[in-house]
């Protein structure tokens, strides 16, 4: 990756970016954090049970120790000792493995949370290419490593160091007093270099987390093309999208018109509005509305309404009503009940009186509320 690209990549990786890696099994991970728990875990189960570890390493002790004359020419004695030593250092240790292989789990929780990916245990064999390995060793990231193992090393050496120096009594103490005060002076002298050392990869690793937690959301940074053809990939080109939606519309408009010569009437505004209204009352709860449109729409409606004989009705706070409140192909309201219903009487009689040679009636002016016209009450 260039330095012009680390430049460009200055937004925030996105939920998908974060799944992918993790997926892959790229999580943030420090070794230092880790290992600190380890350490601290053990270090505090050992000290938790000082009087037992105590009393295991006094029997591990003396049985070296505590045995006679024919036992030590005795083929048998090695192996009675070596089996009695490892069950007594099998008690001694459980509680520290435990406590240990507990930790090794906490920590990547913290941090990153656990994550088992098949695709990290895939070979790749692009490892093996010794060119790209010493430009791994050798590039800013394996630099920093590199400088971070050392100053570890010089600060818990210099740390543990001068426990050592100020334990110099202790350690000539465990020689020279009795076996009991030997191992209690060995083990008090062990816990707190433990703790100490423990102590020191501790403030490392909480150091060295924050650093990971803040290089891992650097490399997974995302340039603002890269979020953009993301939100394409996600929710669809906007151009292809407007296709398919102008794709639609003509769609429904030519099954709207295919469908508009079945109607019952056109309700009209009577130039801007037009409303083509169907009632079945063996198959309908209310009339249905099959075609609407405004200014050129409604022109067409209107001319395939003429066409096909369909009775138009001008009733301009009717069409309005009707075209803003009911949804092409839904039933109209109950609120237009009584307005609709004046209008499919009026084309009733008006089909009575055009088979019986009758003056047509007078068309109707049907009342409605201007607060169903919504947006449309003033056209």
């Amino acid at each position: 990756m260039s330095e012009h690209d680390d430049q460009e990549r200055t937004e925030k990786p996105s939920e998908k970016r974060l799944r992918e890696a993790r997926e892959k099994g790229d999580v943030p991970r420090s070794r230092d954090l880790s290992g600190a728990m380890v350490v601290l875990a053990g270090v505090a189960a050992l000290m938790s049970g000082g009087e037992r570890a105590f009393l295991h390493a006094h029997k591990i002790y003396a049985m070296s120790l505590g045995y006679g004359r024919e036992a030590l020419f005795s083929g048998e004695l090695p192996a009675r000792v070596l089996g009695a030593a490892l069950r007594e250092a099998l008690l001694l240790f459980t509680p520290v493995a435990v406590a240990t292989l507990l930790a090794t789990f906490a920590a990547p929780i913290l941090l990153g949370g656990l994550s088992f990916s098949g695709q990290a245990l895939e070979p790749k064999f692009d490892r093996l290419d010794p060119i790209a390995g010493f430009g791994r060793i050798f590039a800013l990231r394996g630099l920093v490593e590199l400088a971070k193992s050392l100053l570890k090393l010089l600060f818990i050496g210099s740390a543990l160091a001068w426990v050592l120096w100020h334990s110099q009594d202790a350690m000539q103490a465990t020689g020279r007093g009795t076996v009991v005060s030997g191992i209690a002076h060995a083990l008090a002298l062990l816990g707190r270099a433990a703790l100490l050392f423990g102590t020191m990869l501790a403030l490392i690793g909480g150091i060295d987390a924050v650093y990971q937690r803040f290089d891992y959301g650097k490399k997974l940074r995302m340039s603002k093309q890269e979020l953009r053809d993301e939100m394409k990939e996600n929710e669809g080109n906007p151009e292809l999208k407007g296709r398919i939606r102008q794709v639609q519309h003509q769609l429904a408009r030519r099954r709207m018109m295919q469908e508009l010569p079945t109607a019952d009437v056109v309700v009209t505004n009577p130039t801007h509005f037009a409303v083509a209204l169907k009632y079945d009352d063996g198959h309908m709860r209310a009339p249905r509305v099959i075609a609407k449109g405004v200014d050129v729409l409604a022109m067409q409606i209107r001319q395939v309404a003429g066409s096909h004989r369909i009775p138009m009705v001008e009733a301009p706070p009717l069409a309005r009503a009707l075209y803003a409140t009911t949804e092409l192909g839904r039933e109209i309201p109950a609120s237009l009940y009584i307005a609709v219903a004046q209008v499919l009487a009026y084309v009733f009689q008006l089909r009575q009186a055009v088979a019986h040679g009758d003056a047509p009636p007078p068309p109707p002016t049907p009342d409605v509320d201007p607060d169903l016209m919504g947006p449309y009450r003033e056209s």
